[in-house]
């Protein structure tokens, strides 16, 4: 993979080489390339049990009685526990606490935990699970999300009563969450179906074309390589240590410790090693059942899914079905916009409400549209759980505004680039919510820069079969090979939205060490992969100008780091971080003022530390560190730090500022077709993305490329296949997606733009390539074969033209 940037570190320059800006190498790097890195399914303690959950075989059922006696009575079982045996709160939640720990009363999907067990041997807790005897009603499934949405004979998968009403959510029946948006003319009939539906004709009238398309969007997986796992383990105080790969440590200490009946401060967790995480580790899998078995056999239990297991064990990308309409007038600009997004987001709400809100507030994407109404509807089914994946909502919007960009290109005669140029939003524009857009945001410059790109080298006439469609299968020869080009254009906000207080703590302690300086940095932030570790290191090594950096472990013992999604670790930990170094930065000039190492009237703002000194701009280096600490000194600093303030949407017409900050990427693609067999090869999927800031070159490469990755997964391959409530395809046997052979060449066009309100001026970088990547490849394909292709991910007999 290549990479071309056009990268300028103003006001970035570092006093040490490994500094903001330089591409150190990650401390994890080498141990998970050869193997010895330890992930928490590697965790070991002697006289550990191992846990076993029972899952339920249907999608929806009454639980009329459960016989755990035959599990009991086998040899090496120390414990077998279900609902009753809950010691705290019945059910938990990330936002609802709609979730059972143990199911009660009903289930409502297939692999819905109803009983754990602890027993000496995986295998020996596995036999006894067997032997627990649960006597279920089957009730009817509720497996259509668009029923689920606006049929009110539809049954309901939570009973009335059961639920906290959420009166800004909208929530009736099976709807999580109904947001709707308003703007234009729209605005004054918000709430009136026969107003609304007058406006639209009229504008109809007004438009030189219209498109009108329902598109779908399958159930992706966030496909992490290690599986659920963690262990619990009893404390002395009668609270429990946990250790677990998670994304936010806190947020499962806020929902472990009422399920317990413990104080949080009785429960303690530990970041363990995460092999991969993209959303699916923000809800709780097996953390209360080991904690609650730790407990009751006051051992230290295991758990570790296996694969198949895993697949039922966590939270997908939701589904979605959508139906866009646009006009425009004939030179191209937009006049209107609808949308009616319905997003199924499975048995329990999860991040469910969150993701309506972001499938609403960007549900048109980066373009100025003057009338615009949005239905975004998230919805209760009896199909597995989804949640948090990367790209949270606006993935599958952005494939229907894109599509709708190219077919409206189609009807008009125009360059779908030049179409999106014409419409495309900038600084000082507005979202559909009102929201300005306040940082630089270069759309369409980042557009003239993709369709510059240099295209790869065309097919030659006889190709190594292995550069084909079908690959090192040798499926074809050539023939029927049709090649495509394809662009899409993502907007994704970056952070928490929607008035959630989102911080994050650092800790930073400054110490002399064999007559060295060390820093010390701690925080609560989990690193999923992303390279946090490293970026933390960085940043202290910028600010204290010093070499040696040791990263704490993440745990509780801290203030919350919040979560490791939203693109928001670099932004709200790294400015943590920042912050706290700053406050170490003026202690330590204190400090040195108070021993006579700073001459008088020498101000703070001619202070600087670099290179492991004390250094005036004036006079040099004025001591050393280690110097200044050799007496055991110490300097620690506790900061916390919030972004600006957001707000909720309004229930009504969905204005409100709910937005941090804004991120933006656009691919080019670039697709071989055999159109006589259905198959496609990606020769190339360059991207252009601003990032505000780089702070580590080669980590924000691979950002960008594993999103485009994952977007050009859930275009070509990844499906989470669900019938009837049950997942099909629970392995990476039948749940396929991209590897090495499947990743093509991707040439990476890096602006920097900074965005005054962000540390450093950057921007998250590693969602929005998931957004873009998929319309653009679909764009390819579709201009290679002439196929509407309104679904993904595309299938060979949609290419071919095969009704399913």
């Amino acid at each position: 993979m290549t990479a071309t940037t056009a990268r300028t570190l103003t006001g970035l320059s570092s006093t040490t080489a490994d500094g903001v800006g330089a591409s150190p190498r990650r401390p994890d790097g080498t141990l998970k390339a050869t193997g010895e890195f330890a992930y928490s399914s590697d965790l070991w303690m002697e006289d550990m049990l191992w846990g076993a959950t029972l899952r339920s075989p249907h999608p929806h059922a009454r639980i009329l009685g459960i016989d755990i006696t035959g599990a009991l009575k086998v040899p090496g079982v120390e414990a077998v526990l279900t609902h009753e045996d809950v010691p705290g709160a019945k059910r938990y939640g990330l936002e609802y606490r709609d979730q059972p720990v143990l199911a009660f009363g009903k289930v409502r999907y297939k692999g819905e935990p109803v009983a754990v067990v602890a027993a000496d041997h995986p295998e020996t807790a596995r036999r006894a699970m067997e032997r627990i005897r649960v006597d279920y009603e089957v009730l009817e499934p509720v497996g259509d999300a668009r029923r689920a949405a606006h049929d009110p004979e539809c049954p309901l998968v939570h009973e009335e009563g059961d639920l906290p009403v959420r009166e800004d959510y909208r929530q009736s029946g099976n709807r999580v969450r109904h947001q709707p948006i308003r703007t234009g003319g729209f605005a004054d009939a918000a709430g009136d179906a026969d107003r609304e539906r007058r406006v639209l004709e009229e504008l109809r009238e007004q438009a030189d074309a219209v498109v009108a398309t329902e598109y779908e969007v399958g159930m992706q997986d966030q496909a992490f390589l290690g599986p659920e796992s963690g262990m619990a383990v009893p404390a002395e105080d009668g609270g429990v240590d946990l250790y677990v790969a998670t994304q936010w440590l806190h947020v499962d200490q806020r929902q472990i410790a009422p399920a317990l009946g413990l104080p949080q401060d009785k429960v303690r967790l530990t970041l363990a090693g995460v092999g991969g995480a993209f959303g699916a580790r923000e809800d709780l899998s097996m953390q209360i059942h080991a904690c609650m078995l730790a407990l009751h056999t006051g051992k230290p239990v295991k758990f570790v899914y296996n694969r198949e297991e895993s697949f039922h064990g966590h939270v997908h990308r939701h589904p979605a079905l959508m139906r866009f309409e646009h006009g425009a007038r004939a030179d191209g600009t937009l006049l209107y916009a609808t949308l009616e997004i319905i997003v199924d987001g499975g048995a329990y709400a999860s991040a469910t409400p969150a993701v309506v809100g972001v499938a609403s507030s960007l549900g048109i994407g980066p373009y100025e549209v003057p009338n615009v109404l949005v239905d975004a509807y998230g919805v209760y089914t009896t199909n597995p759980p989804c949640g948090a994946m990367r790209g949270f909502g606006a993935v599958q919007a952005c494939f229907g505004y894109e599509s709708q960009m190219d077919r409206l290109a189609g009807e008009l005669g125009l360059d779908p680039v030049e179409l999106r140029i014409r419409n495309a939003m900038a600084q000082g524009s507005r979202i559909i919510t009102g929201q300005e857009v306040e940082a630089p945001l270069p759309m369409a410059e980042m557009l003239r820069r993709a369709r510059a790109l240099p295209m790869p080298p065309e097919r030659a006439e006889r190709a190594d079969p292995r550069t084909l469609p079908g690959g090192v299968s040798g499926t074809t020869r050539g023939e029927g090979v049709v090649r495509g080009v394809g662009y899409g254009v993502g907007l994704k906000n970056l952070c928490f939205s929607e008035g959630f207080d989102d911080y994050s703590t650092a800790r930073v302690r400054l110490e002399s060490v064999g007559g060295e300086p060390v820093a010390l940095v701690h925080t609560a932030a989990a690193e999923v992969g992303q390279g946090l570790v490293t970026v933390k290191g960085q940043i202290v090594r910028t600010e204290l100008g010093v070499e040696t950096v040791v990263v704490h472990p993440a745990d509780t013992r801290v203030g919350s780091a919040g979560s490791s999604s939203a693109s928001r670790q670099s932004y709200m930990t790294g400015g943590a971080v920042r912050e706290a170094c700053a406050a170490v930065r003026a202690a330590v000039f204190a400090l040195a003022r108070g021993r006579g190492a700073v001459p008088e009237g020498t101000d703070d703002a001619d202070l600087s530390l670099a290179g492991g000194n004390l250094v005036s701009a004036s006079g040099g280096v004025l001591v050393s560190l280690a110097d200044l600490l050799a007496d055991g000194t110490v300097v620690e600093e506790t900061r916390e730090f919030h972004h600006r303030p957001t707000e909720m949407l309004d229930p009504t017409r969905g204005q409100g500022a709910s937005h941090v900050q804004f991120g933006m990427c656009v691919h080019r693609a670039v697709v071989d077709v055999d159109t006589e067999l259905g198959l496609v090869r990606v020769v190339a999927l360059d991207a252009v993305q601003d990032v505000g800031r780089v702070l580590h070159p080669q980590q924000l490469a691979g950002q960008i490329q594993g999103g485009s990755t994952q977007g050009l997964g859930l275009a070509l391959m990844e499906e989470i296949q669900v019938r009837d409530g049950e997942i099909v395809n629970p392995s990476f046997t039948d749940y396929l997606i991209p590897t090495i052979l499947d990743t093509p060449p991707m040439r990476i066009d890096v602006l920097e733009r900074p965005d005054p309100h962000a540390p450093y001026g950057l921007r998250g970088a590693g969602e929005p390539p998931t957004l873009s990547s998929t319309p653009a490849v679909v764009a390819a394909v579709r201009e290679a074969t002439g196929r509407a292709l309104v679904r993904v991910p595309v299938r060979p007999e949609d290419i071919l033209g095969i009704e399913r």
